[in-house]
């Protein structure tokens, strides 16, 4: 890339971590006289609010203020959904309780502990009604109605056609079909919620200011002051520069940020309210539990002509915007790096008596690959072909690129046979599988499973709008965009400012805008100086920015290269007139701006700088005299839905061909990751130490998936993993496996330094893998593998099931 080298250095945010010295919310106390909050929630799945006495808590000593359901249908309007579906969602429960978790009233007092002793005394007289988990269940037209003004669970349900499907089944030779499950689980970031939110009463009307360590996307704004019933201007978010993770789940931080601005309003004060772990784990996001059937028709020599797919996403109780995002955020990779020209999809969305879902890190993409990598191995035991064979038959090849999917996803570049064989060389693919051989010749249970993903990143926020049928887009609720903005300075000493307005979760945001507007500027590193404090008052931001969908590398870095173009533009200009030369001859290298031909002739960067400020009347006629740059990237390729129902849902797509090793004890079958062997293309690497750690953290996130994690509920809808006794997190020693991690670069040409994303491949890869790899163990016990997770307890019962039968 112009300018830039893959950068090898430490994070700058690391110090601050390391010390303690980390800004987290709930160690700011940005009010003088703040409240605590405590928050009453339903031990019921589903049960109607008869009663609420709310009386002997309000009088306890030390409470401000106690408030339930009347409070908050008076003040607040359900949230603006991604769908005309009739089931409103509010913060809390108003005449009906529909999970375990669900707010139903809020306790402000002096401090944590009164409120918590407070909350013990608010009573609420329930009536139990029968509740549905099941996804399959929830669409039985007799099962329990959640919600008694829809027609039934379904809360979006639309079918799309892209090619001849129906002639492609007719004629295939062969036809593959699999049913899958993939499960609810979260991210569990260290920080739990945290919300302050301040009601001000102004001659202008309501305010409020509320600090939330939220990520976005930045839509959710407009969510909430829907809600709140004031325009978005007097809704100001302010987040801090460390929010202790999140990976997608405090995206949905927001409806308690508008219940604390209603707990605000009554108080008077200003209310923090702090989650625990229980509360987080109970009722506070997970990706959503799927339930999908794939089916595929091919030739005799495995080559794929059509695919259908029918995907049934559980969201919980509520569709909680952005919902039903994980449905369509992969829409436009729907048919992965495979050379597919026809495909019918089904996608519907059911609610059910569990908590509401939202993003989960590769949120769509684990749940969409755990279905079509599934089928592959599957094509390829129909056809006895080895499955890196039905793999290459199918991909797409590299002189393809730019390829069209027959759902509108537009494939930037790419390489994928390279990065499969890159990946198959550096696992030895030959050499294991002799090894596996013999490995079952002495009865021992070893299991080798592929994985080849397309890793989308910017996401295109357009594909929400497929939710909703073609004409309603037309009647103005079309939505596109891959936007992102930034705000670049210079100071008189010349001290580049960059703001940025990512709102990162520890991935290193600041690391790399330092590096890349260093080497833009021509400028050493300690010249540059990154902020990373969000306030919408003041940072840059629109709808779409938030740090998910792995928008930074291809977006934000695209809009600091506008910004600095400009920024570089004056101090040429300013350097000119100190030069006594044509501003086209200069160039900015080693903190000077000097003659391209003569780099003896040259003026300090800062001098420059000092000369726009002070004496601006000095510069040319027509040049900028302003250091102080807004510059917004919007590629062009990121539009609404086409009335084909075709949207290209990312800017950009890398590639992921991941190889997972699995041993399984046959006596106690306990599974062990013994080798993963993964190929990242994401295009320009800005920073290898971050990708390193991308790819690394992803691949933990889908080991905990794919191993141990799971939100699991009762049939009668009790949560049955709410403490980590139960919920099992991966840890160091359960990621303690032999990692090859190698690198393949087809830059993007849509972003300015032709990076794509590279945070969530492995979360979308790994899992699938590491079943492809158990499914391969224990193909010869007859056992199928088609839902995760596979502990040692499952694979028991699996084992023995296929004994029985």
């Amino acid at each position: 890339m112009t300018g830039q080298e893959a950068y090898h250095g430490a994070r700058i945010e690391d110090p601050a971590l390391l010390c303690g010295e980390g800004r987290f919310l709930d160690d700011l106390d940005p009010f003088p006289g703040t409240l605590v909050a405590a928050i009453v929630r339903s031990p019921h799945p589903h049960a109607r609010i008869r009663d609420i006495d709310l009386e002997r808590a309000r009088s306890y000593p030390g409470v401000a203020t106690v408030i339930g359901p009347a409070e908050v249908s008076a003040a607040l309007k359900p949230f603006p959904l991604s769908v005309r579906t009739p089931m409103p969602y509010l913060p809390s429960a108003i005449d009906r309780a529909r999970y375990v978790g669900e707010p139903i009233a809020v306790v402000v007092a002096s401090n944590r502990y009164t409120a918590e002793d407070a909350a013990d005394l608010v009573s609420v007289d329930y009536e139990p009604l029968a509740a549905v988990v099941d996804t399959r269940a929830s669409l039985d037209p007799h099962a329990p109605r959640l919600h008694e003004d829809a027609d039934s669970n379904i809360a979006t349900d639309r079918t799309f056609s892209f090619g001849d499907v129906a002639a492609a089944f007719a004629g295939a030779r062969k036809t593959v079909r699999g049913e899958y499950s993939f499960p609810r689980y979260s991210s569990t970031p260290m920080e739990c919620y945290v919300v302050i939110a301040d009601w001000r009463n102004t001659a202008e009307g309501p305010q409020v200011v509320a600090h939330a360590n939220f990520h976005g996307p930045f839509s959710m704004l407009q969510v909430v002051a829907g809600s709140l019933g004031i325009p978005t201007s007097s809704f100001r978010l302010i987040v801090p520069p460390d929010i202790g993770g999140s990976f997608g789940i405090k995206a949905a931080i927001y409806p308690y940020v508008a219940l604390m601005a209603v707990a605000s309003k009554h108080a008077g004060r200003p209310v923090r309210w702090t989650e625990d772990r229980g509360e987080h784990l109970l009722a506070s996001s997970a990706g959503s539990d799927r339930e999908m059937v794939f089916e595929a028709a091919i030739d005799d020599f495995g080559v794929i002509s059509a695919l259908r797919v029918d995907l049934v996403d559980n969201v919980g109780a509520y569709l909680r915007p952005p919902e039903p995002s994980t449905l369509y955020r992969c829409f436009g990779n729907l048919t992965g790096a495979y050379r597919i020209a026809a495909l019918e999809v089904r996608a519907r969305a059911v609610v059910t008596n569990k908590a509401p879902t939202g993003l989960n890190r590769g949120f769509g993409g684990q749940q969409l690959y755990f279905g079509l990598e599934r089928l592959i191995d599957e094509i390829a035991v129909h056809c006895e072909l080895d499955p890196a064979e039905v793999r290459r038959r199918n991909m797409i090849t590299a002189d393809a690129f730019p390829y069209a999917t027959p759902s509108g996803g537009i494939y930037d570049s790419g390489d994928y046979p390279r990065a499969l064989s890159m990946t198959l060389e550096n696992a030895d693919y030959i050499g294991l599988r002799a090894r596996q051989a013999e490995a079952r010749v002495r009865g021992e249970l070893v299991g080798i499973g592929l994985a080849t993903v397309v890793d989308p990143s910017a996401t295109n926020i357009g594909y929400v709008g497929l939710a909703t049928p073609e004409a309603d887009r037309q009647a103005g609720r079309g939505k596109s965009g891959s936007t992102e903005h930034v705000r670049v300075s210079v100071d008189p000493q010349g001290i580049v400012s960059v703001m940025l307005g990512t709102v990162p979760q520890g991935q290193g945001h600041a690391t790399v805008a330092r590096q890349v507007v260093a080497a833009q500027l021509g400028l050493p590193l300690h010249q540059v100086r990154p902020i990373v404090d969000m306030d919408t008052a003041t940072t840059p931001w629109t709808i779409s920015s938030g740090s998910y969908s792995s928008r930074f590398s291809p977006l934000l870095t695209s809009a600091l290269c506008e910004a600095t173009d400009r920024i570089a533009e004056t101090l040429r200009a300013a350097a000119s007139v100190l030069l006594q030369t044509d501003p086209e001859e200069l160039e900015l290298a080693d903190g000077v701006i000097r003659v391209r031909s003569d780099h003896q002739r040259s003026v300090q960067f800062r001098h420059a700088a000092g000369l726009v400020h002070w004496d601006p009347g000095a510069l040319p006629d027509g040049a900028n005299g302003r250091l102080y740059e807004d510059a917004a990237f919007r590629p062009p390729q990121s539009t609404t839905a086409a009335r084909t129902d075709q949207i290209n849902s990312s800017l950009c797509y890398g590639f992921v061909a991941e190889l997972v090793l699995v041993r399984i004890d046959p006596q106690t079958f306990e599974l062990t990751v013994e080798q993963v062997v993964t190929t990242h293309d994401a295009g320009t690497v800005l920073n290898t130490t971050l990708l390193q750690g991308q790819v690394h953290g992803a691949l933990v996130h889908g080991l905990g998936g794919a191993i141990y994690e799971e939100l699991r509920y009762s049939d009668a809808g009790q949560p049955i993993s709410a403490t980590f006794m139960d919920y099992l997190c991966p840890t160091s020693a359960e990621a303690s496996f032999d990692l090859v991690a190698a690198e393949l670069q087809t830059p993007s040409p849509l972003t300015r330094l032709g990076a794509k994303g590279c945070g969530e491949g492995s979360s979308m890869s790994l899992p699938v893998a590491l079943a492809n790899a158990v499914a391969d163990a224990l193909r010869p016990l007859g056992v199928e593998i088609d839902r995760l997770p596979l502990h040692g307890d499952v694979l028991y019962r699996l084992v023995n099931r296929a004994r029985a039968s």
